[in-house]
C-alpha cells in the first residue's frame, strides 16, 4: 500500500519546483507565465497570489481540456506556457504539476513551500476582492492545524 508520502516522492524526480523567491524574481521580470492554485475555492477566497487562477485539484482534468463544464480557458490555451502550480504547502500541487506533464503540458513547475513559503517570504497576497492580506493573516491562515482525531493513534 502506498502513503501519501510515497505518492509525492515518486513525483520528485518528475517535477522541477521553484521556491517563492524565484517566482517573485519571474513576475517581476515580466515572464510570460501562469500561475494556477490548485486549492479549493474557499482557501483561494481567503487569499492568493494575484493574478493567479483558481482550479481545484479534483477538476483539473477536465479544466485542462475544452468541452467540459470546469473547462478553464486560460489553462486550456497554456499548454506552451511556463505554468506554476501552486497549493497551501506544495503537497497538493507537486501531485497536479505531474499530472498536468502527463497531459502534455510542457513547462510546468511546482512552487515548493506553497503559499506558506510565499507568505514567510513576505511576498504579497490578496483576498478575493483584491485587497491586500498581511504577513499575520498569512501566518495565522495557512499554519499547519492537524487535529488530534486527525492524528495517528498511539499504539
Amino acid at each position: 500500500m502506498k502513503r501519501f508520502v510515497d505518492l509525492l516522492n515518486e513525483c520528485l524526480p518528475e517535477v522541477e519546483e521553484i521556491y517563492p523567491w524565484d517566482l517573485d524574481d519571474q513576475m517581476k521580470e515580466g515572464l510570460d507565465l501562469l500561475v494556477v492554485d490548485v486549492r479549493e475555492l474557499y482557501e483561494f477566497d481567503v487569499m492568493h497570489i494575484e493574478d493567479s487562477i483558481n482550479v481545484p485539484r479534483g477538476i483539473l482534468e477536465s479544466a485542462a481540456e475544452w468541452d467540459y463544464e470546469e473547462t478553464e480557458p486560460d489553462l486550456v490555451q497554456a499548454r506552451d506556457r511556463y505554468v506554476v502550480v501552486a497549493c497551501r504547502s506544495g503537497n497538493r500541487s507537486l501531485l497536479a504539476a505531474r499530472t498536468l506533464s502527463f497531459m502534455g503540458f510542457k513547462n510546468v513547475v511546482n512552487l515548493k513551500t506553497g503559499l506558506r513559503g510565499w507568505n514567510d517570504y513576505e511576498l504579497p497576497l490578496v483576498d478575493q476582492t483584491y485587497l491586500p492580506v498581511t504577513i499575520e493573516e498569512g501566518d495565522a491562515y495557512l499554519a499547519n492545524k492537524v487535529l488530534p482525531e486527525q492524528r495517528r493513534p498511539k499504539e
